[in-house]
């Protein structure tokens, strides 16, 4: 199983192109089951879980085919099943995405109950409500969910907690119902807005995306499109917090500092020069350590909860004592007991963690437990004196594109052993 091998070192200093964000390339290779016509995607990040879903389509008999490095071309033209089965689904969460297009083209969906990162309970009942709302017929059966109808109608329908995927799922499947559907309180995170733009290039009539209310009306088909999925902010976040902890200057190009807004006023917080451009954002810790920040993780637009983890690791190097609040997923905090092996001094109190933040950490041996903790430890390691080893970094390869390698260009001393995925 592959291991990084981290020595605490220097300051991060360069610069570092974003990639394309994994949670709008999802749903939108997802978004492809809903023609006949080929969708072009670009700027799509070569990733474990992008892996996955290309697996998942083809596996449908959806043709997908890789254009370039970071284009992928899909044709559900040659679909020949509705079945997502569970050596897939059960990898990643994000597979329940091919439910809402399976059910509004292909009038059916069998789809396994997800899996992913252990980061608590995400029920799929509000994906579940929605498609019942819109008259889908729903039964579950030995983990899977059977969806059937066999042309959904127009309907209000009101989420009672705000879900990304839920949001996603439905908006998806509405653009093909006969008639109107309205989403009340939902989602208004960046990809939401992205796969709602790549959906309108395809044809469909969306209205009010990035707001609490989505309306769309449904139309008789969708055609081929191309679309550019959007800057991946957790990554561009993750490295930026990265330049912070290590007391350097870490300058992020392809990305786009509006989808940033709660992260970086904490940086400007924690100390941080913040300087930004059209397509870059810079921080500038001018050789100096962070001061500790408060963080309480919201929906969008308030602080996301990926990049709780890395804002936790900042604070176990900062100057001062710092309160983190976790509002959306009740089991975040597995990566502060990999950090106190580095010697942080960190108190869970159910949904709240207080940290007191030290000069330096110390290397010791720890895993990653998943996908944005597994960030955090390489921070916490980048400022730990001595060797420090991470297990199981295959969580990293589902969201950060050769991470071992961008860090290494900013002067990190990390090596990995064992093979790279993709």
């Amino acid at each position: 199983m592959d291991k990084f091998i981290i020595a605490g070192n220097g300051p991060l200093n360069g610069t570092v192109a974003a990639a394309g964000a994994k949670n709008a390339a999802l749903p939108i290779l997802c978004a492809a089951l809903l023609s006949d016509e080929p969708l072009t995607v670009s700027n799509c990040p070569r990733l474990w879980d992008i892996g996955t879903t290309k697996k998942l389509l083809a596996q449908m008999g959806v043709t997908v085919a890789q254009a370039a490095p970071h284009t992928v071309v899909v044709d559900a033209k040659t679909i020949t099943t509705h079945i997502a089965p569970y050596e897939l689904v059960r990898t990643m969460r994000a597979s329940i995405l091919v439910l809402g297009p399976l059910v509004a083209a292909r009038g059916e969906a069998h789809v396994s109950l997800p899996g992913g990162c252990a980061i608590g309970a995400r029920p799929v009942d509000l994906h579940l409500m929605g498609l019942k709302a819109m008259g889908a017929q729903i039964t579950l059966d030995g983990g899977f969910v059977h969806a059937k109808c066999a042309k959904l109608k127009g309907a209000r329908i009101v989420f009672d907690t705000v879900t990304v995927t839920g949001t996603e799922n439905l908006m998806m499947a509405a653009t093909l119902a006969d008639g109107e559907t309205v989403l009340e309180n939902a989602a208004r995170e960046p990809e939401v807005v992205d796969l709602a733009r790549c959906l309108k290039a395809m044809g469909a009539k969306i209205e009010g995306e990035g707001t609490t209310t989505i309306r769309i009306q449904g139309v008789t088909r969708l055609h081929a499109a191309t679309h550019a999925v959007l800057p991946d902010r957790i990554e561009t976040g993750t490295f930026l917090a990265a330049a912070a902890a290590t007391r350097g200057k870490v300058r992020v190009t392809n990305t786009d500092p509006a989808l940033l807004d709660a992260v970086l006023v904490k940086l400007q917080q924690a100390g941080a020069k913040v300087s930004t451009g059209t397509d870059f954002i810079e921080v500038d810790m001018q050789g100096r350590r962070p001061l500790a920040v408060n963080i309480h993780t919201m929906p969008h637009p308030g602080f996301p909860t990926d990049m709780q983890a890395q804002f936790m690791a900042l604070n176990c190097l900062a100057e001062g004592v710092s309160v983190i609040k976790e509002t959306i997923f009740e089991n975040r905090y597995m990566h502060a007991h990999e950090l106190l092996r580095l010697g942080a001094d960190i108190r869970i109190d159910g949904h709240t963690a207080i940290v007191t933040g030290k000069e330096r950490l110390t290397a010791a041996p720890i895993m990653a437990t998943d996908l944005r903790a597994s960030a955090a430890l390489v921070m916490a390691a980048l400022c730990a004196d001595g060797e420090t080893v991470i297990d199981r970094v295959y969580h990293m390869d589902r969201g950060y594109e050769d991470i071992e390698g961008k860090f290494a260009s900013l002067g990190a001393q990390i090596k990995r052993v064992g093979k790279q995925f993709g």
